[in-house]
């Protein structure tokens, strides 16, 4: 959900208490209602109608030992940044011979260039990689949740970092991004694939001391999750390089240049991408896309610290919005996708604790908030089943979770 202003958020809040006070006047008479179908075996869609609230909920429960029922992530217009509506993504991977049952919105992103604020993987291809997020509301500098499939189809959900280094003859290069411009002291290096676009960044530090050093590479194979290229042409120092077709640029910062100067024309570089939680082992990753916060952690609601471990504010956390999430049994078996309506008197909205007790009494042990307000969308067998609450319906998004099964 991308933030509004302070002022228009406290209006907001108080315009939503006001429409559900009256919300549950209005609907005080009328009973709870469930509508559950399979639409696919493995797949079962659930249109819920809660009083208490008053709340429209939409549930998707995916059972993961389905052979054949795969998680995806996927990019607006299969770009870096960009937006575009669910439904048109949807629409894309069709066209593409995806049987695409199911999808939900995912990450944050930027409002103007649809630039989702975490780490992306795409079917084991890394997009996007960063240390922390590069969302612009935190309170503090951290790492947000994610959701994540492994390379053994298991469902993750955590604070997973960037973890990527570039090996020499010479060196173990740090890499601070992939396909993201470092922040903070500039000493380390970052890696740029033809997803960031034609060339590399022109980065000039504050510091004019650490000037910053680049060299061009072509890809040359790949090693389990060991990608390797070979050095071409001569280090630059002016930083603007053109990004090849299947080759990369790599950048270096302060100390770190040296490092790049001495490859030698034709000299291999071995480039290792992977995401982990501070302290764990690295995990390679099919799909991999950003939230925030984590609600439930091993099946206890955990949206109530959510300012503190993860700098969400309170305009988010504790006001009801349309929501988004996704989570997970204990046993990993099961997936569920949940969308809530917002912002109209049928549906207020949840708050951050609220949506975390809703999906523990679905049996999620742990779970994701992604992305909500206008953003919250939700489609089934190529329809939308919620209601999107921005003036002009379906809004452009940044990335998206699609569930997609063989094609017949």
């Amino acid at each position: 959900m991308l933030i509004c202003t302070r002022i228009a958020l406290l209006a907001l809040a108080l315009t939503s208490a006001r429409m559900s006070a009256q919300a549950a006047s209005e609907n005080a008479g009328r009973p709870d209602s469930v509508e559950t179908r399979q639409i696919r075996s493995g797949v079962e869609h659930s249109r819920i109608v809660r009083d208490r609230g008053p709340w429209i909920i939409n549930v998707l429960r995916i059972d993961l030992r389905r052979s054949g029922i795969e998680i995806k992530t996927a990019r607006a217009h299969a770009q870096l940044r960009s937006r575009e509506r669910l439904s048109d993504m949807v629409k894309r991977a069709e066209a593409a011979g995806i049987s695409v049952v199911a999808a939900i919105n995912a990450d944050f992103f930027n409002l103007k260039s649809g630039e989702n604020e975490n780490n992306q993987v795409i079917d084991g291809e890394w997009w996007k990689g960063v240390k922390v997020t590069d969302s612009p509301y935190d309170t503090f500098r951290n790492s947000h949740a994610q959701f994540g499939i492994d390379s053994a189809r298991r469902p993750m959900i955590d604070r997973f970092q960037f973890d990527g280094k570039a090996v020499t003859r010479a060196a173990v290069i740090p890499l601070l991004a992939l396909n993201a411009i470092p922040t903070g002291p500039q000493e380390g290096a970052a890696f740029y694939t033809p997803r960031f676009g034609a060339t590399a960044p022109i980065i000039g530090p504050a510091d004019s001391s650490k000037h910053a050093v680049e060299a061009v590479f072509t890809a040359a194979g790949q090693r389990m999750d060991t990608a390797l290229y070979v050095r071409h042409g001569v280090a630059s120092q002016h930083g603007g390089s053109a990004i090849p077709i299947g080759g990369a640029v790599l950048t270096a910062y302060g100390p770190r240049s040296k490092d790049i100067v001495a490859i030698g024309e034709g000299d291999t570089l071995k480039v290792v991408l992977r995401a982990a939680v501070v302290g764990v082992r690295p995990v390679p990753f099919a799909q991999l896309v950003g939230g925030w916060p984590q609600i439930i952690r091993d099946g206890v609601n955990i949206a109530g610290n959510a300012a503190a471990a993860e700098g969400a504010l309170s305009s988010n956390a504790e006001v009801r919005h349309p929501r988004s999430a996704i989570g997970f049994s204990n046993d990993s078996a099961t997936l569920y996708l949940v969308v809530v309506d917002g912002r109209s008197r049928q549906s207020v909205g949840m708050t951050l604790i609220e949506l975390a007790d809703y999906m523990r009494s679905l049996g999620a042990y742990q779970a994701l908030n992604f992305d909500g307000g206008g953003s919250t969308t939700m489609i089934v067998l190529g329809q939308i089943v919620n209601s999107p609450s921005d003036v002009t319906l379906e809004r452009g998004i940044g990335n998206a979770v699609l569930i997609t099964l063989p094609k017949p």
